[in-house]
Order: structure tokens, then sequence, then C-alpha cells
């Protein structure tokens, strides 16, 4: 890449030294719109309010020595994250803590171990097939907002490998289009949650948003009653869903109730679902933007299947896609409570501060990475260490993202089958990533597609 490229998409940073109320109040739309362009050089970042004392960790080892700990040492923020609970529930694997916690993985994680995700992997190509009509369809020379097409897509991997049913089945249209609303209506964040009002106090949401949450939940839990009835008279297809269901914690003994796997599938749609189409629409966009990357790509995607087995010598597109969630990080930020008094570099951190972690900083750190800022694949054919530790989209140590290893074949497979068969070039408008519930962008990543010769 020339010197003299421009950076691929940047957030609206705003200005050195600035700050204002109408930034604070635009902090749960757009997290990127309210800190500035310093905190990619800062190690370790503190902010004090009247109501909470946060430390942002850009610090790889410092923020290895969080993620790494034992996960009751910094357990998930309520603070941070119980403002979608009216989607989640009280009781998802992403929000629980403790011995509930711990329950829980012990119950989910034999669904991701092993041959699992190669014993589901012919219902993910199955959703890659469907989804090459759809973009034919815009593949017509006028640039496409390509958003919805990826969130189409990944949502019906979800309900392929979870429920064993297509995008196109009643029930789970209406978690995906309900979502779609859900997303755009609610941030991570709210200045309730901020300043640390009760557990009992309303937090505010917008009449859509309740909606949506409530139809989404509604939905899931048509699936789940399917689900049990049909693993009640065993006729229930041996998938995701299935296997979840049946698993017993081997210490306890407990199975998860209707209510409990509601929680559960909400949090595999949000994680498994945005997180994925966020990287996906992302990693297209970069095709468009380096040519030559892109070309490079489709000649790895034309020599090679689409087997399982193939998905491991894609080096370039896997580089492609670690590059990817480097630089649009689909989980920007990562809120841990300390439950106990520590001190990294020379600032202590005392038990109820909030610990920051952010793979969006750190990723993009300018004391760490080479040309930070720049769309560089090659670069992870010879990472150095400390560069591996400033990378953690899928979060680290005991709560490391469960379906990663999914998220990354998922990753490979949309990326080289719409690279085989399309030519993404870039639109008029660049794109701006902003934090919602993932890292999007502001008004949509609009590209022009047009169908590849297959003789090129």
């Amino acid at each position: 890449m020339s010197d003299d490229k421009k950076w691929p998409a940047m957030p609206d940073h705003p200005p050195e030294g600035v700050w204002s109320i109408r930034r604070l109040f635009r902090f749960p739309r757009d997290m990127f719109a309210a800190l500035p362009p310093r905190l990619y050089r800062a190690w370790m970042a503190q902010v004090r309010t009247p109501f909470y004392n946060s430390f942002m960790m850009n610090d790889p080892k410092v923020s290895r020595a969080v993620l790494n700990a034992p996960p009751r040492d910094y357990p998930k923020s309520d603070t941070a994250y119980g403002q979608i609970k009216t989607l989640l529930g009280e009781n998802s694997v992403f929000l629980t803590n403790g011995d509930i916690w711990e329950m829980q993985r012990r119950i989910i994680n034999p669904a991701f171990e092993g041959g699992r995700v190669k014993a589901i992997y012919p219902a993910m190509q199955e959703a890659a097939a469907r989804m090459l009509p759809r973009f034919e369809k815009l593949a017509d020379g006028t640039a496409q907002d390509i958003e919805f097409e990826c969130s189409h897509f990944a949502a019906d991997i979800i309900f392929r490998t979870l429920f064993s049913v297509p995008i196109e089945h009643e029930l789970a249209r209406d978690v995906f289009e309900n979502f779609q609303a859900y997303q755009r209506e609610q941030p991570v964040f709210n200045l309730a949650n901020l300043t640390r009002m009760p557990k009992w106090v309303p937090r505010y949401q917008t009449r859509l948003a309740r909606k949506s949450a409530r139809l989404i939940r509604d939905a899931i839990g048509a699936l789940v009653d399917e689900r049990m009835q049909s693993i009640k008279n065993g006729t229930a297809p041996n998938d995701l869903a299935t296997k979840i269901m049946t698993t017993a914690d081997p210490q306890t003994g407990h199975i998860f109730d209707r209510e409990e796997m509601i929680d559960q599938v909400a949090i595999f749609f949000l994680a498994g679902h945005e997180t994925s189409a966020s990287a996906l629409a992302w990693g297209l966009y970069l095709l468009a933007y380096d040519q030559d990357v892109q070309r490079r790509v489709v000649t790895e995607a034309k020599a090679t299947n689409t087997d399982f087995k193939s998905l491991n010598t894609m080096k370039l597109t896997r580089n492609v896609f670690h590059e990817t969630l480097r630089l649009y990080a689909p989980v920007p930020m990562m809120v841990r409570e300390a439950t106990k008094p520590a001190t990294f570099r020379e600032r202590d951190v005392k038990s109820g501060d909030l610990c920051i972690l952010s793979p969006w900083h750190s990723g993009r750190h300018e004391r760490i990475w080479d040309e930070p800022h720049a769309f560089n694949p090659d670069r992870w054919d010879n990472l150095p260490a400390h560069c591996r530790d400033a990378y953690f989209p899928f979060s680290a140590g005991g709560r490391i993202c469960i379906g990663a290893g999914f998220a990354m074949i998922e990753g490979l497979l949309g990326l080289s089958t719409l690279a085989r068969a399309f030519e993404f070039t870039l639109g008029d408008d660049q794109p701006v990533p902003v934090a919602h519930l993932t890292t999007r962008s502001k008004s949509g990543i609009y590209l022009r597609i047009s169908k590849r010769s297959q003789h090129k």
C-alpha cells in the first residue's frame, strides 16, 4: 500500500482537548463521537465522575491481566450492560457472573467443542449459497448498502445451525426483522446506567426498542417451545439448540428451562448474528477499498474448495478477516468491574471501579502497531507478540467468546463466497464507523457490485 493512500473509514472523532455536555449526551448513541483521538496513544486513561471511577486499559500487559484473571475478580459490569436486559433477560450467559455463569458455560461449551462446528458446517454452506441470489439483485452498477444483506446472511446461519430452520421460517423472520429495529434504537450504554442509579430504577428506552425486544423474545419462545416438544417426541434434529437443551450441568445436573433457554438464544442471536454481520460488511468494504488485496483473495478463493477442511488453507482470506476485526472490532469496548483493589501502571484501581478494555483502541494503538489505521492483511504473516496481545476481538481468558471459532469459519466462508462471485468497488461516500450495539456505519456501507466473470 502506498504511503499516500488514504486510510480506510475512521469515526468522527472530536477535536483534541474539547469536552462538552453535548458530547456526554452523544456517548450512548456513539461512543466514538465522544472519545478523543489521544486514546489511540494512551496506555491507560482514568475518568473520574461523581458517579463512578473508570480506567481505559490499552497497555496489552494490563488488559491481558484483567481478561486472564479469574472471572470473579473482574466480572461483567451491570453498569455497562444493564440497558440491554429487556432483550437478553436476566440470565443470559453474556450478563451473568459467578456460580450462575460458570454453570451456564459448563452447559453451553459442549455444543461448540470438538467436531460440533464441522458437523453443522453444511448448514453454513447452504446459507452462503442462498445469499448469492440476493447479492446478485444488488449487482446493477449503482452503489448499494450491503449491511442489510450481510445481516440477512448472518441471521440465516444462526437459525440454520441453532434450530435447523432457514431465515424464511416465519418465527426466524420475525426475530430478524424486529432485531433490525431494535439495534437502531437501543444503545449499549445509557446515562442512567453510567450514573449507577439503583437497579430497580427504570432505564429509559424508546417505545420501539421495548416493543421490538418483546416481539423478539416472543418469537424465540415459540421456537424453544417447538424444540422442547420435538425433544420430548424424539424427533429433534441434531443441531445446537438440541445439544444445549439436552445437556445437563455435570456438577449440578441442571438443564436449562424455557426462560433460561430464551435468554441464551437471545445472546446467541445478538453475538452470533450482529457481530458477524458487522465483520462481514466491513470486510467487504476493505476489499473494495484495496483492489489489489481483493484480486488476491479472488485468486485464493477460486483455487480453493469451500469444504470445511479447505478453509484452513485460505491464509490470505483469514488474514483479511483478522485485519478487519482489528480495524473494525465488532464489539468496540468491554467493561469489567473490579471486585478487589489492584495497581496497574502505578494507578490504584479500587473495588467497584470500572475497567474498560477496548478492542477498538488496542487494535489501532499508535504505540503498538505499525501504520495502525492502515489496511494491511499481510502484517499477520509475521505479527509480533506484543501486537497479538493487543488483539482480542473475541475477548480473552475465561470469558472468551464461546463462538469465536464459529465466527472465524463464518467470516472465511462469507468473504470467499462473495469475492468469488462478485467484484466490489467503493461507492461515492466514505462510511463513518459508529458504535451501536456493534461497530456499524452511520449511514450504511455503500459499494458498487458487479457479477464477476468466471473466466477472470
